[in-house]
C-alpha cells in the first residue's frame, strides 16, 4: 500500500485519533497535577492576629494549614497584652496559599528599667520635655519654699526619693517638688519693715 493510500485508509484514521486522544488525556492530567501541586484557586484568607497569644495563634493558624514565624518582641505596649501578637505579616483577610508562613511581633512582658535624668536645679519648663524625652511622665507637683520659683528640688515615685541614675519602669510617673520662689519675702517681714518705718516718724 502507498503512502499515499496509507494516509487515506481507515486504520490510518483510527491510530491517528487514538494518538491525539492520548496526548489530549495526558495534557488534562498534567495540568490537573500542576494545580493540585501549586493549589491553584485555592487562597485562604489571612486572619487577624492582633493581641492574640502566641499559642493560641499557633492554633488558629494550623487549622487552616497556614504557619507562623516569630519574627522579633517589640517594646512594651499598653494597648497589648503582654506576649500577645503587635504587628502581622500579611495583613488580616489578604488571600495567601496552603502552608504559607505569616510573619508576627509579640509584645514584651512589660515595660523596660530605664535611667532617671538629671532635673534637679532645672526650672519646671526644662525637667518637663526632658522627662517625656526619657520615656517617663509628670507625677504629682508640690511646692516649698525657696528662692528661685519652679526650680525642681526633688525627684520622688511613690514616696520614695530618687537621683538622677536611678533605675525605674518606664512611662513611670515621677513627682516633682518644686521651689516657690517666695524665700526671703513673707507677710511677717513685710509688716516688721513697716512698723520700723512708723517708728522712725514718730521720733522724728
Amino acid at each position: 500500500m502507498s503512502l499515499k493510500n496509507f494516509l487515506k485508509s481507515k486504520t490510518f484514521a483510527i491510530q491517528l485519533g487514538i494518538a491525539v486522544g492520548i496526548i489530549i488525556i495526558v495534557v488534562f492530567a498534567a495540568l490537573k497535577w500542576l494545580d493540585s501541586t501549586t493549589n491553584h484557586g485555592q487562597e485562604i484568607p489571612v486572619p487577624n492576629l492582633a493581641k492574640m497569644s502566641v499559642d493560641k495563634v499557633g492554633a488558629t493558624l494550623e487549622a487552616i494549614d497556614l504557619e507562623y514565624v516569630v519574627l522579633d518582641t517589640v517594646d512594651f505596649n499598653k494597648d497589648f497584652p503582654p506576649y500577645s501578637v503587635v504587628q502581622q505579616d500579611p495583613l488580616p483577610n489578604v488571600n495567601v496559599k496552603e502552608n504559607r508562613k505569616v510573619y508576627i511581633k509579640v509584645n514584651a512582658g512589660g515595660y523596660n528599667d530605664i535611667r532617671v535624668p538629671d532635673l534637679v536645679q532645672k526650672t519646671y519648663r526644662q525637667a518637663l520635655p526632658t522627662l517625656k524625652a526619657a520615656g517617663l511622665d509628670e507625677g504629682k507637683i508640690t511646692y516649698k519654699p525657696y528662692l528661685a520659683k519652679d526650680v525642681v528640688l526633688e525627684m520622688s515615685q511613690n514616696g520614695k526619693k530618687l537621683k538622677a541614675g536611678d533605675m525605674v519602669k518606664k512611662a513611670s510617673k515621677i513627682d516633682l517638688v518644686l521651689g516657690d520662689g517666695k524665700t526671703g519675702y513673707t507677710e511677717d517681714e513685710e509688716d516688721t519693715d513697716s512698723n520700723a518705718q512708723d517708728t522712725e516718724t514718730v521720733e522724728d
